[in-house]
């Protein structure tokens, strides 16, 4: 097929407002599918999803763009493919790309009730939303990572319902797995794509084969190895709601990462195969263009692209209650959709929450100005994005390991310090002439703003700082460590920690290991004993963080009026004070030093009786001691908190 588009305008396509994919109860089934360019539309029935031959071969009726078919009786547990003709050609025979329910490896759709597919207690499951965006404490996680350690002593390794056993420990007798996410005292979890991806083969599980997951096949439907029955469309659909009413149930809400901005497969993608080239914007030659990096980009500013995307989102925040969605390079994304998406979940609650990438992986057709990208930040109403300026900031640039941060000593940086304090939210005491990367604010409200120092992508926090302090011992580096995690808990914003940064994970010096296995990417959770005090340091700062709302504001305003930085300036050491109940704290002066020297420094401070509450690795949210000073000693690369009144 000639898959050069350059002679099509694919804004003449006619479009519909009509619900698609797979509608099942239990007296009929509908099978409805925007293919506007096929001359015909082949529906074949199968018992289960791979293998057998059809039992039923049935034409679906035109109608306007749209062609269906309504099946009398009870489909439920039947599984289905189209095919389109197109031009005298027949295309692939595939799930219709809205396939709510898939069978093995994601081959064919199947006719769902979902109904049918609730756990006991669905009904009464609540989401959980935060007040204020800024009161979430989010933690990314892979599936597979999170109980396929041998030692996790978690029964069902790599699978969803991991995620529903209590009181796991390890050989050392600590909390894992849920125990341990409870004890951490994170709210949110943040899951690495959970819908039907390429590359994982599920009817195999013996291969162990591994992927993070954005390859995207099945938009609408779950992936079956994290299954326990992958060939059962309705298992995986089940055992991933237990997932999420396991969470809830213990006040833990679940964002989903999505992954709209490009498919695993490109000329045989179901997008491609059903309506060819309308899904992916194209160059000026009429190619595929490629901002995401792997082949294809999504036009999502076309009216069924957006359409989709839309649905979609629907579909998952009502079927699966969950709480939010993070937008894999949301800079492909053009405004105006993400602005309907806001539009769309705040009909479903106004709190669940929406952050992305602003940026993309190479060039886009589309101008930057009218797409996601953190630079329009200020475009957008309540859609937030991962702020890398505080990651560069903390750790050294994601592109080069061996440069440094301000935790691993970087000095003469300090003013990118402050706007990463305040959240990449404007404030009068930063001095955008000695920062070089832009030269004003990027966000309007520190909720814009979701701060953290690692993720999946790129090395680990603790495996960078190696890289980068190649001559530092374990102890120094989990003292960089807790000062990351220090400035990332008590920031303005949304504090956003990548899962094991609380034990110092490692990927063994690997950066990008989406499909390197279990050896590199699981959560081994024997660190969580070898770096306990790192740990408690997290769970402490985490607990202050939730009973403090002055680390927790939530607009310009408030940051002008109560957070004061330190006119003293001293190398490596940036200083704070949060002031007249900030946020209606009750704390009424919170002073806050960060030093990363490698030696201790005296720092003024007004004179007060003061309480400590973090001091070096020492924390205690009752005061570890009291004293009226006007300075104060502050340990070698860490943070002191200080309280008074």
């Amino acid at each position: 097929m000639n898959w050069n588009f350059g002679h099509i305008d694919f804004s003449s396509y006619p479009s519909s407002n009509e619900a698609l994919g797979a509608i099942c109860n239990s007296d009929e089934s509908i099978l409805r599918v925007w293919a506007p360019t096929a001359d015909r539309v082949l529906l074949r029935l199968y018992r289960n999803g791979l293998d057998d031959a059809h039992f039923a071969l049935i034409d679906l009726v035109k109608r306007g763009p749209l062609w269906e078919k309504t099946l009398a009786g009870d489909y439920h547990g039947i599984y289905y493919t189209i095919q389109c003709l197109i031009d005298n050609k027949w295309m692939d025979e595939i799930p219709d790309p809205a396939a709510f329910a898939v069978g093995v490896n994601g081959k064919r759709g199947m006719f769902c009730n979902f109904d049918r597919t609730h756990p006991e207690g669905w009904e009464t499951d609540q989401r959980v939303l935060p007040d204020n965006p800024t009161d979430m404490v989010i933690y990314e996680l892979h599936v597979r990572d999170f109980s396929i350690d041998p030692y996790s002593g978690i029964k069902q390794k790599g699978k969803y319902l991991a995620f529903a056993e209590e009181d796991t420990r390890s050989p050392e007798g600590l909390m894992t797995g849920l125990g341990h996410l409870l004890e951490l005292g994170i709210t949110h979890v943040h899951l690495l794509p959970v819908f039907d991806f390429f590359t994982v083969d599920e009817a195999h599980p013996e291969r162990k084969e591994y992927n993070w997951g954005y390859d995207p096949l099945n938009f609408n439907a779950p992936e079956g190895s994290y299954s326990n029955d992958p060939h059962d469309g309705a298992e995986r659909i089940r055992e991933f709601k237990q997932l999420v009413q396991s969470l809830h149930q213990k006040g833990i809400g679940v964002v989903m990462d999505v992954v709209y901005n490009h498919t695993g497969l490109i000329n045989h993608s179901y997008f491609n195969q059903t309506v060819p080239g309308y899904y992916y914007r194209q160059r000026s030659n009429g190619s595929f263009s490629d901002a995401s990096g792997c082949g294809t980009e999504i036009a999502s500013e076309r009216a069924m692209v957006r359409k989709y995307i839309i649905d979609s989102l629907n579909f998952w925040a009502k079927e699966y209650h969950l709480d939010g969605f993070r937008f894999d390079l949301m800079g492909v994304y053009d405004l105006e959709t993400m602005k309907a998406v806001r539009r769309e979940m705040d009909q479903i609650d106004p709190r669940l929450i929406l952050y992305g990438e602003g940026w993309t992986a190479a060039e886009s057709p589309m101008p930057e100005k009218y797409r996601a990208v953190k630079a329009n930040t200020r475009k957008l109403e309540r859609v937030a994005m991962f702020n890398d300026d505080f990651r560069d900031t903390m750790k050294g640039s994601w592109g080069n390991p061996a440069s440094l941060g301000f935790v691993s000593g970087k000095t003469i940086f300090e003013e990118n310090v402050k706007l990463a304090i305040t959240g990449g939210t404007d404030h009068p005491q930063i001095n955008f002439d000695y920062i070089a990367s832009m030269y004003q604010a990027w966000n309007t409200a520190p909720a814009m703003s979701i701060n953290y120092v690692s993720c999946h992508d790129n090395f680990t926090l603790y495996d960078q700082l190696k890289r980068s302090r190649s001559e530092a011992g374990l102890y120094e580096l989990s003292r960089m460590v807790c000062l990351a995690g220090a400035l990332v808990l008590t920031s303005q914003g949304i504090p956003f920690l990548h899962a094991g940064i609380e034990f110092m994970r490692t990927k063994k010096g690997h950066g990008n290991t989406y499909k390197s296995g279990d050896e590199y990417n699981q959560l081994d959770w024997s660190r969580k004993a070898m770096f306990k005090h790192v740990f408690d340091y997290y769970r402490k700062l985490i607990a202050i963080r939730k009973a403090h709302p002055a680390f927790r504001m939530t607009d310009r305003k408030q940051l002008e009026e109560h957070l004061k930085f330190s006119e003293k300036y001293l190398p490596g050491v940036v200083a704070y004070e949060l002031s007249k109940y900030a946020n209606n704290d009750k704390w009424k002066h919170i002073q806050l030093i960060f030093n990363n020297n490698q030696a201790p420094i005296v720092f003024p401070v007004k004179l007060r009786k003061w309480t400590e509450i973090v001091n070096g690795l020492a924390i205690d949210p009752d005061g570890i001691c009291c004293h009226e000073s006007a300075s104060v000693f502050v340990p070698p690369v860490s943070m002191m908190m200080l309280v008074a009144d």
